[in-house]
């Protein structure tokens, strides 16, 4: 964040030393400082700066933006005696509005009581991961209502996309889907996210999907350690970068008794030359042109790997997706369906990439065939008790 002469001039950053992005930000009214939001560690926060740099953090409970997975967001503004209203949760409801006024947050609406109230709802807590190296990994493990401890549970695995983004402890209506059909449900940060500084999101640069893979792997690891996960019946899922390293993942390891891929990368090759963001994809994820070094293409792409898949593997994909274009997810059912794999293609009529979940209807359809699909290969006896849907 940087402020400037009112012609712009003689530019000079105010949160150089801060690690992170930030993503949005509003003037005080007198002019001597700044409100700011930013991620850290799956949360949006929200503090103030001053011009010197010195920063006062204020908010760590802003939400919303994307209700169906529990992807980090928020929005705020500042009125002219400095109350903040911004959108926010405590995670176990959609985001409301709330106020911060002389250091008191207040929520003002309880725009879904409704649910809260006649549903019951998956808890959730913070899991502690130690990644592939060994470095920390923030997770986050979903219960259906009514588990008991020392019950194992099937688990759905949720991989967020990206790889630039990041998933916290927000209220997500997947999760508690997931759930309310007696699925544990865990979702992490792998190496490559965001919010965690650029040493961090730069571990995968170049080099995505990777190790990236065994951060997850070890996320799942830690809730089977835990008692909640049975090892024999897990079951993963994600959208985008997610969808890829879903389809990454089955071709690494048949421990999944089923997957979901969503709007998936298999093919870096033909993505880089098809999607949207042509000139980006190829300028800043590989070192080369797909032409000057296809193996490098070849070799992150989950096509790569389909002779190792065994694992029932259903592909869904929005009819007008144009980021990762319906060739994507078409290329991997046909290698599926050469391969022997148990699949099934789902196209979304008239669904973007950021779209595929955009209307209710379609999101409720979406997370139930993907329920089902699971269901088919789930241990019937594994996991027993559901919530109310």
């Amino acid at each position: 964040m940087y402020v400037g002469d009112r012609d712009a001039a003689s530019p000079r950053s105010l949160t150089g030393w801060l690690d992170r992005s930030i993503v949005d930000a509003a003037w005080s009214a007198d002019g001597s400082s700044l409100y700011a939001s930013f991620d850290d560690h799956g949360l949006r926060k929200v503090a103030r700066f001053e011009l010197n740099g010195h920063m006062t953090p204020l908010l760590d409970n802003l939400s919303g933006g994307v209700i169906d997975r529990p992807y980090v967001g928020g929005e705020f503004s500042v009125s002219h005696d400095g109350t903040i209203a911004y959108t926010g949760s405590d995670g176990s409801a959609p985001a409301d509005v709330w106020l911060l006024k002389d250091g008191q947050k207040r929520r003002l609406t309880a725009l879904n009581l409704s649910l809260t109230e006649s549903k019951a709802l998956a808890s959730v807590r913070r899991i502690a991961v130690k990644g592939a190296d060994g470095r920390p990994v923030d997770a986050w493990l979903a219960t259906p209502p009514g588990a008991v401890r020392g019950q194992r549970l099937p688990l759905v695995l949720e991989i967020h996309g990206g790889p630039g983004a990041a998933y916290g402890p927000s209220f997500s209506s997947d999760v508690q889907l997931y759930a309310a059909a007696g699925y544990a449900v865990l979702w992490a940060n792998p190496r490559g996210s965001s919010s965690y500084g650029a040493e961090f999101a730069n571990l995968i640069d170049k080099d995505y999907p990777s190790a990236d893979y065994g951060d997850l792997i070890a996320a799942v690891d830690a809730t089977i350690a835990d008692g909640i996960a049975d090892p024999n019946n897990l079951f993963v899922t994600g959208g985008s970068g997610g969808g890829m390293l879903t389809a990454w993942i089955v071709g690494r390891t048949n421990r999944f008794r089923a997957a979901a891929t969503q709007k998936p990368v298999i093919n870096w090759i033909s993505l880089a030359l098809t999607t949207d963001a042509t000139l980006f994809t190829s300028r800043y994820w590989f070192a080369k042109m797909p032409w000057e070094d296809p193996i490098s293409y070849w070799r992150h792409s989950p096509l790569s790997l389909v002779g190792n898949v065994k694992t029932p593997t259903l592909v869904l994909v929005g009819s007008d997706d144009y980021r990762t274009p319906v060739s994507e997810a078409e290329q991997y059912y046909a290698a599926l369906q050469i391969a022997g794999v148990p699949t099934l293609l789902i196209k979304v009529p008239g669904a973007g990439h950021g779209g595929l979940a955009a209307r209710p209807s379609q999101s409720a359809a979406r997370v139930a065939a993907i329920i089902a699909w699971f269901d088919r290969y789930r241990d019937p006896k594994v996991g027993q008790q559901r919530a109310v849907p």
